[in-house]
């Protein structure tokens, strides 16, 4: 391999075109010179190249794969004077390897054979089977199962700037998910955090602003010509795909989300080599329409994933109790964009206490749901041509499941209730969801035929691909069953002949064997071998080849039943093929009731799982409306309370919260919508801080939430600061970070908004710190004039609540005993006076020595009536002589009870210094050095 440069430098981004020399076809075999044709068209991508039973990779697209995948690098021959690098894979196991690849930041080109090889002999013996690349395989065209996370989207994202403005469109292939959105520039980042995209496309050359935006929320970045993003162009295309004749059919689209369609539907197009998958009609989504949470709020609250990037730990992983993909999907989904408008968060929440209230119901549906396929995803790959038997089936046992819970819903709701319901139903009709769900589930008379058909037809377990056995059952298709009866009676002929050929060559172990390369063969151990190539054998059985451990051989008679059994085999795979077609089109052109049915089974999962956390937990309904109250009347962090449970703690300490900015009559005082929180760390200030975040989020997206009560006004904007750490990629220290993260709140949030801020200016100088802290509380409460929460350590701050009476001080309660602190994790009002922090360095098992010292330090730095500056000046001019003296460390770092210089500190006590000479002080020096020798 010419290694003089290499194929991807450590430093390109995962976006960077792999750097290939420009190789001659000339001197190269037919089937390189294939291969290097297709490689040049597809320069950012590498090449799986198909022959035969696996997919092959040359050149740099080799050395690239075996490094990444951990396979073997092999040579296959010379192209001029150099080595030809290699690496395969095999065809039935590709999908593990494509999916290491993908999530390694490559794409792939997969090039087929386009014609049989028996085909292209015709054409001379050394004629080349024809390839070509029917897909591009990235980030965002992800379609099988094995790529997939089962419980997410998996978006790509087209995004057109018009101005300032964009217009956003984006699309699930593996889902037939299709929305779009206009925003402002300010609004892309917190869009882009919502929904993760896989892939990003932009117009070439790439906007550098937007593509910095997409990669930091894990995109990977594409270009792609800017006429695709023409907005007429792109509401054409919209139409054409849809088979209407205006785009205006769907919604008022703004014409750069008209562009963002179209450049979709292009990239589509292009990667799927033009077979589109099967899309939804788009969807409008208005940026108002739902809770704004930017990327820092949503890493900060954990809301997806929790503190090392997975889905553990989150608040997604912590109130899932979905039973169905799709149903997980969906939860997530809402979860990342609560909805602000008070009726339609009602009329979730309605479907939830429908549920909550129908004990039986319940536990009945989600059992059935559990056994409920993927309906979306088997949808979509028999959309783009690659699906099998067992997408058919999903659909099949789907379409039961969402028929069968949908007449128990349609019959509790007929009979008021009084099926498989414990309690007493709800006064009047059922809610306007459940109903609509129901109705959907159902869906019209093709999806009747669509099941009927498709019971009839399917085996109970068919095979994965036609290949791999029978997908209908006897009966189904009279020329199937005929075609499979003479292929399986030429088995039971194999089964007889190899019987006769032991007895005629005396050979109990001879076999009738088959695989791909030979065909049907005879075996025998190779210690038969000269019996079996002596006369009078030899004359009927021709030997074929030898192997280490056996002799194979043929005879006239089994290669003219071999002919006959493939023809037999070949037939009835043709007809299965045939059968197949068919029922995939016609689940094809019920694509419109069959995608509502799986869309109404996940919304029944999503409710049916709040119900049943709201049941399991004792979680409360919460009351919401248009104004600014902000009541939580003992409420609970779910995640932490969940992690107290299981790993045996105490039990989670419930407190309240009244962030109302709206005064009532019965309001004795004016309305407190910010409140300080001081109080030690460990004691629980972030954690209440967070709670009432994550209340907010569940309530907007239609869920009980963790407390007695709730009543909130709608939030239009959550932002969250809680904790911070370095942004090395874009050199920024953690204050700056900081500074960066308040700024976007100072500058975005409004009277709507909620905040939750945590330590600002802790990251700096302290009078710096204790300034911009102080600033910014004004701020929040003068020119914003949010709901929000401000913890911190400046007890200075808790001054401004007697100037300004929309603040209010809180503190979290703790108590000392013995010199240690005991957090009692309860909000009450007031202000703390003290941070305790040497105690809390105690329970985090610093030496004692150095909490002894620093207790003396904080005593003497508090003290005085002039400035910390110069009392701690004052205390660096006077370190205590024995101070090293008083250590009380074991070696290996533990605290010691007894303080080894215990005896040294006694004797140096009784020494009286005025009353000693220079010889009897040095004398009581060396006295002290053997007492703390002998102490250890």
């Amino acid at each position: 391999m010419n290694d003089a440069a290499p194929p991807r430098d450590a430093a390109d981004g995962p976006d960077a075109p792999i750097r290939r020399p420009i190789r001659p076809r000339e001197g190269a075999t037919p089937v390189m010179a294939q291969f290097l044709d297709l490689q040049a068209q597809h320069p950012d991508h590498l090449l799986f190249f198909r022959m035969g039973d696996f997919y092959e990779l040359f050149f740099e697209d080799a050395a690239l794969a075996a490094e990444a995948l951990g396979i073997a690098l092999t040579k296959r021959g010379k192209h001029g004077d150099e080595d030809i690098p290699m690496c395969g894979v095999p065809i039935h196991n590709a999908e593990r390897y494509l999916h290491e690849l993908i999530r390694k930041g490559f794409r792939v080109a997969v090039a087929e054979q386009l014609e049989d090889p028996a085909e292209a002999k015709k054409r001379g013996s050394k004629a080349v089977v024809e390839r070509g690349v029917v897909r591009l395989v990235t980030p965002g065209t992800l379609s099988e199962d094995a790529l997939l996370e089962r419980d997410r989207h998996n978006f790509l994202c087209a995004i057109a700037r018009r101005g300032r403005d964009l217009g956003l469109a984006w699309a699930d292939m593996s889902t037939g998910a299709l929305a779009t959105q206009f925003c402002p520039a300010a609004a892309l980042e917190p869009t882009l955090a919502r929904l993760r995209p896989a892939e990003a496309v932009l117009a070439a050359p790439e906007d550098a602003e937007i593509a910095a935006a997409a990669r930091a929320h894990g995109a990977a970045v594409s270009e792609l010509a800017p006429s695709s993003f023409r907005p007429k162009r792109g509401a054409a295309r919209t139409a054409e795909l849809f088979g209407v004749a205006d785009l205006d059919a769907f919604g008022a689209f703004d014409p750069a989300e008209a562009g963002a369609l179209g450049a979709l539907i292009d990239y589509l197009e292009l990667t799927q080599r033009g077979r589109l998958p099967r899309l939804n009609p788009p969807r409008r989504e208005a940026a108002e329409d739902t809770l704004r949470v930017d990327g820092a709020t949503r890493r900060n609250l954990e809301l997806v994933r929790g503190p090392d990037g997975a889905r553990a730990g989150s608040l997604l992983a912590t109130i899932d109790r979905t039973a169905t993909a799709g149903g997980a999907r969906l939860l997530e989904a809402q979860l990342s964009a609560p909805l602000t408008d008070p009726t339609a968060i009602e009329a979730r929440l309605d479907a939830v206490t429908w549920f909550s209230a129908r004990g039986g119901l319940r536990e009945t549906t989600r059992a059935r749901l559990r056994s409920a396929p993927d309906l979306e995803r088997a949808l979509s790959r028999l959309g783009l041509g690659r699906g099998g038997p067992r997408d058919l089936a999903n659909l099949r046992d789907g379409l039961a499941a969402a028929q069968e819970i949908a007449g128990w819903i349609a019959a509790d709701i007929g009979e008021g209730g009084a099926i498989l319901a414990e309690a007493t139903p709800l006064d009047g009709p059922a809610p306007a969801l459940i109903s609509a769900a129901a109705d959907a589930a159902q869906g019209p008379d093709a999806l009747a035929e669509l099941r009927s058909t498709l019971g009839a037809a399917l085996t109970d377990e068919p095979p994965l691909r036609l290949t791999d056995g029978d997908a209908f059952r006897p009966g189904y298709a009279d020329a199937l069953d005929e075609a499979r009866s003479l292929r399986d009676r030429a088995r039971e002929v194999i089964a007889g002949l190899q019987s006769r050929y032991q007895d005629e060559a005396g050979v109990a172990a001879l076999k009738v064997k088959h695989n791909n390369v030979l065909g049907y063969f005879i075996e025998t151990p190779a210690t038969h071998a000269q019996r079996m190539m002596s006369a009078p054998l030899d004359q009927t059985f021709r030997h074929r080849q030898t192997t280490a451990n056996a002799v194979r051989f043929t005879t006239l008679e089994l290669t003219e039943l071999e002919a006959k059994i493939t023809r037999a085999g070949d037939h009835a795979l043709a007809l299965q093929r045939e059968i197949f077609d068919a029922l995939a089109e016609q689940a094809l052109a019920a694509h419109g009731p069959v995608s509502a049915a799986a869309a109404a089974l996940a919304q029944i999962d999503v409710f049916a799982s709040h119900a049943e956390l709201a049941e399991a937990e004792r979680w409360a309904r919460p009351r919401i409306d248009g104004g600014r109250a902000f009541r939580v009347d003992e409420g609970r962090h779910p995640v932490v309370e969940a992690a107290l449970r299981r790993e045996g703690g105490p039990p989670f300490v419930p407190n309240s919260c009244d962030l109302s900015a709206d005064p009532t009559a019965a309001d004795e005082e004016p309305s407190q919508p910010i409140w300080l929180v001081t109080g030690p760390n460990m004691a629980g200030k972030s954690t209440y801080l967070r709670q009432n975040a994550l209340i907010a989020v569940l309530a907007q997206m239609g869920s009980f939430v963790p407390a007695r009560a709730a009543h909130l006004g709608v939030v239009d904007q959550l932002f969250s600061r809680v904790g911070a750490a370095d942004d090395l990629a874009r050199g920024r220290s953690t204050f700056m970070v900081e500074m960066v993260e308040t700024a976007a709140i100072l500058n975005q949030s409004g009277p709507r908004s909620l905040v939750i801020l945590d330590e600002i200016g802790r990251g700096t100088a302290t009078y710096d710190g204790l300034s911009i802290a102080w600033a910014t509380l004004e701020h929040l409460a003068d020119v914003n004039a949010c709901r929000g929460l401000f913890a911190t350590h400046y007890h200075e701050l808790t001054a401004l609540a007697a100037a300004r009476p929309t603040l209010r001080n809180v503190t979290v309660a703790v108590r000392e005993w013995k010199g240690d602190v005991i957090f009692l994790r309860e909000i009450q009002p007031g202000a703390a006076d003290r941070s305790y922090g040497v105690q809390v360095a105690k329970l985090a098992g610093m030496p004692r020595a150095v909490t002894e010292r620093a207790q003396t330090l904080l005593e003497q730095l508090e003290s005085g009536e002039d400035g910390p500056a110069a009392r701690a000046a004052r205390l660096v001019e006077d370190l205590p002589l024995f101070a090293q003296a008083a250590r009380s460390d074991r070696p290996d770092g533990a605290p010691d009870e007894a303080a080894a210089g215990a005896p040294a500190l006694e004797r140096l006590a009784g020494l009286d210094p005025d009353a000693m000479t220079p010889r009897d002080a040095l004398e009581a020096l060396y006295d002290l050095k053997a007492l703390l020798h002998e102490d250890g």
